[in-house]
């Protein structure tokens, strides 16, 4: 049975308190590429990733996609338009076959009624999604393709780092057109920064995923 205590902002709960949420908790599954909700719809539901892999993007002035987040196992996603009732700000897409737990707006505002701790935590966490999604729209706007995919590379090694004899192995596998969607430029220009990168000994591909050989020259590059 899933411990609704195991995604950061629920660790507060007590055993019996999770055991109550746990009517409110209902599942959802979505195939790889579906649409999980789109920019402007209402505001019904807060998520919970429990498998799979969920991009939160925007689309440019340009027509082209850019990836704010990703979202994995034991995260949520929805929550700041869900809290405040607006219209959701972004997209939400499975990039694989992904499992969620989802929440109504109303039983959530509920449950952070009797449960002061939870709305303490949203908040927290909330607050600092706000600012790494501001930070990715900034850097994509004024820093060069290279600074944008080192950035980019050290957010996910603090996300999904595994240290490795030869380094720090980040554990999501991306394509070449998730970084690039990500940093917000083309899928030639991401596939020849990484080559760079890999020919000057700071990266590494193995077996679909990025292994980071030195933390330092990448930092210098940002």
């Amino acid at each position: 049975m899933f411990d609704i205590r195991q995604v950061s902002i629920f660790n507060s709960l007590t055993p019996q308190d999770a055991k109550e949420m746990a009517p409110y908790l209902h599942t959802g599954k979505f195939k790889k590429k579906e649409s999980i909700f789109d920019e402007g719809d209402p505001s019904e539901w807060l998520y919970i990733v429990t498998a799979g892999k969920v991009k939160i993007t925007k689309i440019s002035q340009e027509g082209k996609e850019i990836i704010l987040e990703l979202i994995s196992p034991m995260e949520f996603f929805g929550g700041i338009a869900v809290v405040r009732g607006f219209p959701y700000p972004a997209n939400a897409v499975a990039m694989e076959n992904t499992e969620v737990l989802k929440i109504s707006r109303k039983n959530l505002m509920s449950l952070m009624d009797r449960f002061p701790g939870l709305m303490y935590c949203m908040a927290a966490n909330i607050g600092d999604r706000i600012k790494g999604s501001h930070e990715t729209l900034k850097n994509i706007a004024l820093e060069k393709v290279e600074a944008r995919i080192a950035s980019l590379l050290l957010k996910l090694s603090d996300k999904a780092g595994e240290k490795t004899a030869e380094g720090v192995m980040i554990t999501m596998k991306l394509t070449k057109q998730d970084i690039a969607e990500m940093v917000g430029t083309t899928v030639e220009t991401s596939i020849r920064t990484i080559s760079k990168l890999t020919k000057a000994g700071l990266v590494a591909s193995k077996g679909g995923k990025i292994l980071i050989r030195d933390l330092d020259k990448l930092r210098s590059l940002t």
